[in-house]
């Protein structure tokens, strides 16, 4: 690893510093030449920026001012030039991997793992989603290509609907005069793309078959979530929708009409990256509030408070990096102290900086009230994708499940399935869970799928594409889709 603390910068890296501080942090927080190696910085990521402040590319890091921006670029060409000489100048040659604080053990968890029979090898695994569904007794998964799947308890498969691109997410239409309607979110394209083809779509389901009822909004930029929503109190059930899009996407609210069961689409935020949202009166006014994780560019944790008039007053909680590559979080109380804590992670892998990461990780941020948080744990888990919360082993404190679809396969191979026992406040025990060889797990859904009274874990595996190191030859089920963790702690 280059280290160049200890040298002297000249005046034209000074001035890279200053101007970088000063463009890169108009649109996000600001990136410290050592969060990267220098190879990823001036190949990858610098390239990729330089359109965004009128600097355009030829072949991979040959620099020009685009006339046609005109007035509109950000900066000249020698400013640009400075900019890129310090990243290349302060950069490392290699990031080195985060020392585990605690090492992984790999006996004494409470899980055994579930793998159903799959004789299908035509096609390579690619779930986009998996959900347990306790009202039915059944888990339901999705897949890249749009199908979607019905497992019964005994992991037997049935496609119920071949759907017009992957389903996402998943939930029980809250306002069914039955159980039997779910509200799923179509993706659209997987690919990094502006094309607005995403759908949230109600589906009337039963035993072996699933029928559209209602397409609740079309043209939706890369949807990620569909939630519930009761904005305005009015009784009608409403839906936040996070379009995580590409260049461009937002948080939306869909507002049911009085008169008619169709959509009005309100914009809630318009930025890329909208992942995922919780709702709650986090301020105790009596209105529903959101609050919002943004996982591009601008990443972080936004609050969208009810004003009770119609509008939502925004208040930024927690901002990360543009490369930490924000992945999920959850609210839930850790320390019993009445306030709820955040479990966050980090770890996508899939943008302009593929390479493993000593800050990916799964994170708690300790609420201290009025709408600070502080980390008060780190577990460094390269590419780690999910993280979930819950009393696993029945002793009355929480424990973590994490899934890391960009772990290191090489080194680390054990990371990308990782069960977090709770010890004390703020300390826990890392163990390897089973099933590393059973697939490589992109989503995960925890929930008492056997009805004994303690939470189990479902699986879904990607099998192939978004390899972050080279030489790797693939080592697990390349075609199972789905495996369970059967907690037999009851």
């Amino acid at each position: 690893m280059g280290c160049n603390s200890g040298r002297k910068k000249s005046k034209e890296v000074l001035r890279g510093e200053q101007l970088a501080a000063q463009v890169c942090s108009s649109c996000h927080l600001p990136v410290s030449p050592d969060m990267l190696d220098k190879k990823t910085w001036t190949e990858h990521v610098l390239p990729a920026m330089a359109p965004h402040v009128g600097i355009q590319v030829w072949g991979q890091n040959q620099y020009f001012q685009d006339i046609k921006a005109g007035s509109k670029a950000v900066v000249s060409y020698g400013e640009w030039m400075a900019i890129v000489k310090y990243f290349e100048s302060e950069a490392p040659d290699s990031l080195l991997p985060a020392p585990l604080p605690v090492p992984y053990h790999e006996e004494g968890q409470p899980f055994v793992m579930k793998a159903p029979q799959w004789t299908d090898t035509t096609q390579v695994a690619g779930t986009t989603m998996v959900w347990i569904d306790t009202i039915r007794r059944y888990t339901w998964s999705a897949d890249n290509t749009g199908r979607l799947f019905r497992w019964n308890a005994a992991m037997e498969s049935k496609q119920v609907a071949q759907l017009r691109s992957p389903v996402v997410n998943i939930l029980p239409a809250p306002d069914a005069i039955d159980s039997s309607a779910l509200i799923l979110t179509l993706i659209g394209d997987m690919r990094a793309t502006d094309l607005p083809q995403g759908e949230i779509l109600k589906m009337q389901v039963s035993a072996d078959t699933a029928k559209p009822l209602q397409s609740m909004a079309l043209a939706m930029p890369r949807p990620l979530q569909t939630v519930p929503f009761d904005g305005n109190k009015d009784g009608l059930t409403d839906y936040i929708v996070c379009g995580f899009g590409h260049n461009a996407g937002g948080l939306y609210i869909l507002q049911r009409h009085e008169e008619d069961e169709e959509f009005s689409r309100i914009d809630l935020r318009e930025v890329p990256g909208a992942t995922q949202v919780v709702t709650g009166d986090f301020n105790g006014d009596g209105w529903p509030d959101i609050m919002a994780l943004f996982a591009h560019a601008q990443e972080g944790i936004w609050m969208f408070l009810n004003d009770g008039k119609g509008g939502y007053n925004t208040k930024e909680i927690l901002q990360f990096p543009p490369v930490y590559g924000s992945t999920s979080f959850q609210l839930i109380d850790f320390n019993h102290d009445g306030r709820l804590d955040m479990l966050y992670t980090c770890g996508d892998n899939s943008d302009y900086s593929m390479v493993l990461k000593p800050y990916h990780g799964v994170y708690l941020f300790e609420n201290k009230g009025d709408f600070k948080y502080e980390q008060a744990f780190f577990y460094p888990v390269n590419g780690c994708t999910k993280a979930v919360a819950a009393d696993f082993d029945g002793d009355g404190d929480l424990d973590i499940v994490t899934i890391a679809f960009f772990s290191d396969l090489k080194n680390r191979p054990g990371e990308k399935l990782l069960y977090f026992e709770h010890q004390s406040q703020w300390r826990f025990v890392p163990y390897t869970l089973p099933g590393q060889r059973e697939g490589r797990w992109i989503t995960m859904d925890v929930n008492d799928i056997d009805g004994d009274g303690d939470p189990d874990v479902v699986l879904g595996n990607f099998s192939q594409g978004f390899m972050i190191q080279d030489g790797l030859t693939p080592y697990w089920n390349k075609f199972r889709p789905v495996c369970w963790l059967q907690n037999t702690t009851r």
